[in-house]
């Protein structure tokens, strides 16, 4: 048995030396990239709206309890009952009442329905944990915005495995800051230093695929299946997030994702993955790309189909406790249809957007998206947001898994083929997103209502769905086209000349062949 599990292990380091630089095991790389960003991304959707809100609560009745324990005197009673004939004598005056004609104190729970638990005691101060919940949600995607500037240009000239292997290791701390702070400034930096690590992981990952994925078709279908482990991400972060939190509690969830940041991720990216510089050409400047007008379409869908889920993760939980008395558990599950639909999209139009134009594909999804986030207010329970959800999802999905692969076709058509500064790009506009869309929606939720909300960023991708048909033929670059075109010349400049030169040795060829079959035929 001892030479059978050595002569096992010897084929497995054997096959990892073969696969080391395997596209399929750099894909499996990725989906495991965006699959634990995703999740910690989403898994604090349920828990932070119902945590803030439980602190801020014991804040309050801390503070009424020092503020009455100041108040009164040690040893002082406000009011002394009398067992021999059941009086009570204030303190201070010689009033004395029947304890007959006191109104025994109602308890609070008295009046309550019989899902009090889920019911927040104070509606004002439930809306205005929407600016807070939105702030810290965005601040994960500010910090990304700010940090992918740098990392693109930097994969360009180091490779891409380590910067992977860095954003592993800030994942993993930022994971276990989140399980065990208890104060708002430290999610804050918790949330913070995610998106440093977000930015490594991402930036990389999609210009690592695009990178070895050079044919279009392919590149789609591997950027699919990787925007696969994003949406597997989405999928079980809330519902796997709420359901511990409320049946185990809030560290257990953080340190589940922080062991597999270290064993999934971290391993992998560093021991089977060699570094290896994605190109030794110097890739096109990022302002360059910016000031593309094609290249911002895209972001722009990217950023304005992926606004409404933002602004929908701070805000509709908050909605739901107000208007639903949603159970914890019930805040997570209600994004699970938009997560799987999101997985679904990805997976079919990953390939099937090359072959019915990803402009049009992004069009339709744009519009998908903007109705069905009107939708969403109209729901009086948690079953009546299954299909608009189920739409948003769906929607986003084939928004993302079309202009991910676009974003590396421009750069081919129009640009240079070095890829880590246009997906910086992208991933500028991801995080844009989610930056603008907490940040926006918790304020603008707070000031007008969650429908008016909803309405206002459905209305802005139904307006900007037609932008997409810019892209159904973009123009490539001029120098590229005439450095074609003199290829093109040159070769065909060759080519005759050869043809010229082979003329007559095909005529004297032909002759000579002609008289030696006249002399076998006479000597015959």
């Amino acid at each position: 048995m001892g030479r059978l599990d050595a002569l096992r292990q010897f084929n497995l380091l054997k096959w990892l030396r073969e696969e080391r630089q395997s596209r399929k095991l750099i894909l499996f790389i990725v989906f495991v990239a965006l699959l634990l960003d995703n999740m910690l991304l989403t898994v604090v959707v349920p828990i932070i709206p119902s945590y803030l809100y439980n602190l801020d609560e014991s804040a309050d009745v801390a503070l009424r309890n020092n503020t009455l324990s100041q108040q009164d005197a040690p040893g002082s009673f406000h009011s002394i009952v009398s067992l021999y004939d059941n009086t009570v004598r204030l303190s201070g005056s010689n009033t004395t009442a029947r304890s007959t004609e006191l109104v025994p104190p109602t308890p609070a729970t008295a009046q309550q329905p019989q899902n009090s638990s889920d019911c927040p005691q104070s509606t004002s101060k439930l809306l205005n944990e929407n600016v807070k919940v939105g702030m810290l949600f965005a601040s994960k995607a500010t910090v990304q915005l700010l940090t992918n500037p740098f990392i693109g240009p930097l994969t360009n000239r180091i490779g891409y495995q380590l910067p992977i292997f860095i954003g592993f290791c800030i994942m993993f701390l930022s994971t276990i800051m989140f399980a065990f702070s208890s104060s708002y400034a430290l999610l804050f930096l918790a949330r913070s230093l995610q998106g440093v690590g977000s930015s490594c992981s991402s930036v990389a990952g999609m210009g690592m695929l695009a990178s070895v994925y050079t044919d279009d078709e392919e590149r789609g279908h591997a950027i699919g299946i990787a925007l696969g482990g994003l949406a597997l991400g989405v999928l079980v972060g809330p519902p796997f997030g709420s359901v511990m939190y409320e049946f185990v509690g809030k560290t257990a969830p953080f340190l589940i994702l922080a062991f597999l940041a270290v064993f999934d991720g971290g391993t992998v990216a560093f021991f089977f993955l060699a570094p290896k510089p994605s190109s030794h050409q110097k890739g096109t400047p990022l302002l360059t790309l910016m000031k593309d007008p094609y290249i911002l379409i895209a972001a722009g869908a990217i950023c304005f189909g992926n606004m409404a889920i933002a602004m929908m993760e701070p805000t509709l939980p908050i909605w739901m406790m107000e208007t639903m008395c949603a159970r914890k558990w019930q805040l997570g599950v209600a994004f699970l249809p938009a997560s799987i639909s999101y997985l679904i999209g990805t997976n079919i139009f990953g390939t099937l957007a090359h072959k019915m134009g990803r402009w049009l594909c992004a069009l339709i999804g744009m519009m998908v998206v903007g109705i069905s986030v009107i939708c969403v207010p109209f729901a009086r329970d948690i079953y009546g947001l299954i299909l608009p959800n189920f739409g948003v999802g769906f929607a986003i999905g084939m928004v993302d898994s079309s202009m991910m692969p676009i974003m590396g076709y421009l750069v081919d058509l129009r640009h240079v083929s070095v890829y880590g500064s246009v997906y910086a790009i992208a991933d500028v506009a991801f995080c844009m997103g989610f930056a603008l869309g907490p940040s926006i929606g918790g304020s603008v939720a707070e000031s007008i209502g969650f429908p008016w909300l909803m309405t206002i960023i459905g209305v802005v991708d139904i307006f900007f769905a037609p932008l997409c048909l810019f892209l159904r033929n973009p123009p490539g670059q001029e120098e590229k086209i005439v450095r074609f075109k003199t290829h093109i010349n040159t070769v065909s400049h060759i080519l005759h000349k050869h043809t010229e030169i082979w003329k007559p040795w095909k005529a004297r060829s032909t002759n000579t062949l002609q008289g030696c079959s006249f002399w076998i035929v006479v000597l015959h």
